[in-house]
This record gives structure tokens, sequence and C-alpha cells, in this order.
């Protein structure tokens, strides 16, 4: 049986719920990862892992499957990571703690990807302001002179499989859980990294509904990355609402450029959300750094949150953050203030006095894509108010932009059926 046949067997075999040995699912990796899959047979086994789940032993089989039918980065010594499981507009804290944990002295090379469920994943908000497509060498060169990258993963061929499933999913906006787990890892251990931490949130309008869902998920994690030899810490947490106030690329990226800059109106919610991830992850390499800095660190700030919040309000953190937009082709001078959303804009106003109770997570990212995002990097919307927070009647909410007439009519037509907030009076 040569290795397509072997692949479309074990996808026969998948879809009516049996086990596959490791040999199967390289096959269907290796097929997927060349492209000698039809988008239909590609999208069969990714119905097949959604609806009948993967055992521990075949997670471990596709993450490394994924990885070894690609390319993979080789960093020495201590290579730091973070991943958040996504699903929540508005959250974008790579594009905090990479410089913050990179000013700190860690290696930190951050692949990214692009939106699956959000209007704009972190490459696509990185892109607004640096090039995030690069080979191999040129990535070895920006992390040799910054100690930090954040680069679409999609570029250089890391888990190329991944990126193709990934397609298929993103038009039905869902994963599986063990399809998140399995493509955070494979990016993980093909960009070499060592030490993670990995961002879980649960409520009830994001992509893990409840507590208990998210410590299997947690487990699961931790089971993997044992196999792989990565230390790795999984922060759960509730989560009803956006960190920060921007939905879409540019918002997204002047919000995180606000907080490195430590600018009056940055979002503290955003903030302290990064300096938890930052914290945990410098923790979590300090454990394995030299006796001499643990003391050092110790004495001078405590923990490693302490120290990242040190490295924020410094300027240490800003700076770094100019080195890699330098270094990948963007302009190092950039301020927040230069980011201007698109030029059609709509307030979103009030119809009464009262508290902010719900906002629909899933609601802001139908009409932020509607409006343009990710591919239009202006297009989005910017939150004024937030859950809990009291309005009057016909005070603004929030904002909607684009640079398409249409797209913002279509958006504003969805708003009645659609509605991002509930407020009680």
């Amino acid at each position: 049986m040569d290795e397509k046949e072997l692949a479309l067997e074990a996808i026969r075999k998948k879809l009516v719920g049996k086990k596959l040995s490791y040999k199967e699912i390289y096959a269907i990796m290796d097929e997927i990862s060349h492209q000698r899959f039809s988008t239909v047979l590609t999208t069969y086994f990714t119905a097949s892992g959604y609806s009948n789940g993967f055992t521990d032993d075949e997670i471990f089989y596709l993450t490394k499957a994924m990885v070894e039918t690609g390319d993979q980065l080789h960093f020495k010594g201590i290579v730091a990571d973070k991943h958040s499981i996504g699903g929540i507009s508005g959250t974008r804290t790579t594009m905090i703690v990479v410089p913050i944990v990179s000013s700190a002295g860690f290696t930190i090379p951050k692949s990214s990807s692009r939106a699956i469920t959000t209007p704009g994943g972190t490459a696509d908000d990185m892109e607004v302001i640096a090039p995030v497509i690069f080979n191999k060498e040129q990535i070895y060169k920006i992390v040799e002179n910054t100690n930090g990258c954040i680069v679409w993963g999609g570029s250089v061929n890391i888990a190329p499989a991944d990126d193709i499933i990934i397609k298929v999913e993103e038009p039905l906006m869902f994963e599986s859980f063990d399809k998140i787990l399995v493509s955070i890892m494979a990016k993980k251990v093909a960009f070499g990294s060592n030490h993670v931490v990995i961002d879980l949130p649960y409520g009830k309008l994001v992509k893990v509904h409840s507590l208990s869902d998210a410590n299997v998920l947690k487990k699961k994690f931790e089971t993997l990355a044992a196999k792989f030899d990565i230390k790795i810490k999984v922060l759960v947490s509730e989560t009803d609402q956006p960190a920060g106030r921007g939905i879409g690329p540019l918002l997204e990226a002047r919000e995180a450029i606000r907080v490195l800059e430590q600018h009056t109106s940055r979002p503290l919610d955003l903030e302290e959300r990064a300096l938890s991830l930052a914290g945990n992850l410098l923790d979590l390499c300090l454990a394995d750094s030299s006796q001499d800095l643990q003391k050092k660190i110790k004495s001078e700030f405590g923990d490693g949150y302490n120290w990242a919040k040190s490295l924020l309000a410094n300027g240490q953190a800003h700076k770094k953050m100019s080195e890699i937009i330098k270094a990948q082709g963007g302009n190092p001078d950039l301020v927040s203030e230069d980011l201007k959303p698109g030029k059609y804009a709509h307030e979103i106003l009030s119809p009464h006095t009262g508290k902010i109770t719900e906002f629909q997570i899933i609601n802001s990212t139908v009409l932020a894509k509607l409006l343009g995002a990710p591919h239009r990097k202006r297009a989005g919307i910017y939150l004024h108010k937030k859950l809990g927070e009291s309005v009057e009647k016909n005070e603004i909410l929030c904002t909607l932009y684009s640079d398409s007439q249409t797209d913002m009519h279509e958006a504003i037509e969805t708003l009645n059926n659609l509605p991002l907030y509930t407020i009680a009076r």
C-alpha cells in the first residue's frame, strides 16, 4: 500500500471512530503538507477529529508528524514562548509580552498565526507595523540581533499541514479542542521552544465554554508538553469581553503600542493580562537560569511579574519593540498616534441610560469581519464602553471603522440583528 492509499484508509478508519497509528497519521500529514490531498479529503480528516476527538497517543503522533513534515528552527539554551487559545477579539498580548521577555535577555522567537475565528490574528496585527513574512535565515538573524521576533509561521514552512487545515476550518469559524492543542504545540516544537506559557480563557461566548473543559484542555497541554520535554504553565481565566478596546488589526496593534509607550489612554486590562503572562513566563525561564540571576531578580523585584512590570514601566520593553520592528523592516520611530483607523466611521449610541451587563464577543467578530477585517487592516471596532460601565442615553458605546462605504453600510444593517451590548436600565 502506497502512502496516499494508506492516508485514505486512515481517514476512513478515523471517520468510524477507530484509532490511528503514527505511520497512518504521518501519511495523512505528509499528503496534506505537500498539497497532494484535495480540500474535500482534508475537510473529511478535519471533521473526523472534531466529531470523534483523538487519544493522547494520537495527539502526540499528530503533533510529531506536523513538525516532521515541515521545517524546524533551533536556538540555544532557554527558548521562551507564549500562546493564547484565542477566540477573543481585541486581546493582543503577544505584542507586549515578546518585547518584555526579550528585553529581560531571554530568547523568544514568536511564530504567530493569522486570523482563524477572530477579526485579526497576531500576525495580521504585527503586519500593520512591520513585515511578518521571513525565511529561516532571516528569522535567525532577527533573533540574533534582538532576542525576539513576531513572524507569521506560515511563511517558513513550519507545520505546513496545520496552515492548510486552518484554511479548511476558517469558513466555519471553529476548531476542535484537540486541533487547537496540536496546532499550538506543533508550532512551539518546530520553533524550538522549551519554556511556554499558555493563555487559556473560558466563558460562554469564547472557544472554551466552561471551567471543566478548560481544565481538561490544560491537562492535555501538560501531558503533550511533557512528551516533548517542554516546560509549560497553563493559565486558566474566565473571560467575558476583550481585554483591550480595539478590535481589528490596526486598532489592536495601536492598543499594544500604547501599552508599551505607557500612554495615558492605554488599556489597563490588556496591560494587566500581558504582565501576568510575561511574569509567569519569566518565572518559568528563571527557574532554569543561573543562580546569580535568580538571586539578583529575587532581590531587586521579588518575582517575574514585578520584573516584567519594571521592564514595561522603565521603557526597556518599548525600546526592545522598536528594535524588533526595525529588524523586521518596519519604522522603529512609529508611535501609536501614527496608526489611523479606516476613513469611514460610524458611532453607535446608547438607546437609554443604564449599565452594560453583557458584551457579545461573537457578534463583535462578525461585525468586524463585515467591516473588512482582517484583510482591510484599518477596519474594526473601538469600544468606548465595556462591561460594568454606566452609560447615559445617546452616549457613544463604540465606533465602527472601515475603508469601504459598502462594508460599513452592511455592518450597520447587521447591527439590528446582532447587537453588541445589553444595557440594563
